[in-house]
């Protein structure tokens, strides 16, 4: 059995794909979905360095008043791990 393509709109009626209109889209769209690995936050082997979270490309690290990191924002979390590869700690692990 064939799916069915509906080609009845026209190309105006499209909406408009892969354009940037404010910063922080991630947060927007909940991109998270995408993930095919998950960062695992282990606080216990935590040292609070703070190298993670500036090299999270999506800013799914919080970061408290206290200048603690939380654990992960998942809605906009990519899974890329670059955070679990900085981790000197081993606080952070792909699963």
């Amino acid at each position: 059995m064939q799916n069915k393509v509906d080609t009845s709109a026209t190309w105006e009626e499209l909406t408009i794909g892969g354009n940037i209109y404010e910063a922080g889209n991630a947060r927007t769209f909940k991109t998270g979905d995408w993930r095919s690995t998950k960062p695992i936050f282990v606080s216990e082997k935590c040292k609070q360095c703070g190298i993670c979270f500036p090299v999270c490309p999506e800013n799914s690290i919080p970061v408290n008043k206290e200048q603690k990191r939380e654990d992960f924002d998942y809605d906009s979390c990519k899974g890329c791990g670059i955070c679990a590869k900085v981790c000197p700690f081993s606080a952070i692990t792909m699963s």
